[in-house]
């Protein structure tokens, strides 16, 4: 769901409403919408999927696939099934201060990424890689352990400039706070898409401008602002004033606001709603010992009404997940397994992991601890907290009690969930994509 006014299109400065501001600007640590969002005007991975799934390159001149000779098999050392991979980097590909993108920025991006100290997201994939040859200047041949059905897939593949990067790399545990998309993000030589970022004031806006050593087609602004106003009562102010051309769908207003906004303000604004791959959901901390029993997560999930919260709140535009795969991914299974509203079931599996019912309808253990737990999300976003409150309420008929508390975006994302500081729940959104690799995603260390 997006909005915008019509008025930028006269204009050749375009600003962008979000509620969130990236936590950090080093592609491949933290996976955050608000640093895909406006890391995508500046960057480009190696290749990506189009609207059919099919990969496509961005950075690189064909993708690789046993058919056209760029992906053969072959044996690992350790005997097992394995796949060599050629790629060849685009010819005009350069950093936005010149550089030209060589196959050492893939040599140094890969050791960034399989490196266990330096905090990558997607450090799985990385380690995956057992080598990498260097054929020349543009091509590089990469020996995957396995061969599966994303051989070919190197769309989180996200090349660093070695030319900026290697120093902040020097200490590997150290280079999530040394990287110069951090302590020096306006640097032009870490970027090369359409745009580059020239200003970033924290917890406000990014400024992009394009970018002269960008070799595709000519970017449409000379001048986008990503403004940040987490409150979304004040992000759509923000847009009846004309201070905002335009509110991001991923992080804009909340369903709610949207439907009023269309019914008011539709005749002067362009409302669009269309399906997502992003999906709410709520992490469990399973350090908590009531969390750790799996029949008091099952009980979780059994105790929500989540299709009534679907109608009351979103007005049955956010139909109820089944899964982290959605039903537009190409991997959904249409028979995956449903979780229905079923409060009996969750009551008896919480007397059945020890947590009875008390003369107050809430629920304790034999040492008399109450079965309590601190429920997370960002602060500001209406939805969010209303969806709060529902969950809060159902899971009381059945006996739990929850504490709801917020904090910043910045702060949520950027301290409590990669720290994993919270004690129980943390309720934000994800993203579809069954493609990666699951300890990747799931998995803590």
């Amino acid at each position: 769901m997006s909005l915008w006014s019509g008025l930028a299109a006269a204009r050749e400065q375009l600003v962008i409403g979000v509620t969130q501001f990236p936590s950090t600007l080093n592609p491949l640590i933290d996976a955050m919408v608000a640093k895909s969002y406006v890391l995508a005007m500046a960057r480009r991975p190696i290749m990506a999927y189009d609207k059919d799934w099919k990969l496509v390159c961005l950075l690189c001149t064909e993708v690789p696939s046993f058919e056209n000779g760029r992906a053969r098999r072959e044996t690992t050392p350790e005997g097992k099934p394995g796949v060599a991979i050629r790629v060849t980097l685009h010819p005009d590909a350069k950093w936005g201060d010149g550089t030209p993108m060589t196959a050492q920025d893939v040599v140094f991006t890969w050791d960034v990424g399989r490196h266990p100290q330096t905090g990558v997201g997607d450090f799985e994939s990385f380690r995956r890689i057992l080598k990498i040859d260097v054929l020349d200047p543009k091509t590089v041949v990469l020996h995957v352990d396995r061969v599966t059905f994303k051989y070919n897939d190197l769309a989180g593949f996200d090349i660093l400039p070695a030319h900026l990067e290697r120093a902040a790399f020097q200490e590997p545990s150290q280079y999530k706070t040394k990287t110069r998309f951090d302590t020096e993000p306006t640097n032009p030589g870490l970027y090369h898409g359409p745009y580059r970022i020239a200003e970033v004031a924290r917890g406000s806006h990014v400024t992009l401008v394009p970018n002269p050593h960008w070799w595709g087609a000519p970017p449409a602004f000379k001048r986008v602002v990503v403004r940040t106003i987490e409150n979304t009562a004040a992000l759509e102010a923000n847009l009846l004033s004309g201070g905002i051309d335009y509110v991001a769908g991923e992080l804009g207003l909340t369903l709610d606001q949207a439907l009023t906004f269309e019914r008011r303000h539709g005749k002067a604004y362009r409302v669009v709603y269309k399906p997502g791959l992003i999906y709410e959901h709520i992490d469990l901390n399973l350090d908590n010992p009531a969390l750790a029993d799996r029949r008091v997560r099952h009980a979780l999930l059994l105790a929500l009404d989540r299709e009534v919260l679907n109608q009351r709140l979103f007005a049955g535009k956010s139909p109820v997940a089944h899964s982290f795969v959605n039903p537009l991914d190409i991997a959904y299974d249409p028979q995956v397994r449903a979780h229905p509203h079923d409060p009996k079931r969750a009551g008896e599996l919480l007397d059945e992991a020890g947590w009875k019912k008390g003369t107050d309808g809430m629920r304790q253990n034999a040492q008399g601890q109450a079965l309590q737990f601190e429920l997370m999300t960002t602060a500001g976003n209406r939805m969010r907290e209303l969806v709060q409150q529902v969950l809060q309420s159902q899971w009381k008929v059945v006996g739990i009690e929850v504490r709801l508390k917020n904090e910043p975006a910045r702060v949520f994302f950027g301290e409590t969930v990669r720290q994993r500081k919270f004690a129980a729940m943390a309720m934000f959104a994800w993203v579809s994509a069954p493609e990666n690799v699951l300890r990747s995603t799931l998995a803590s260390t």
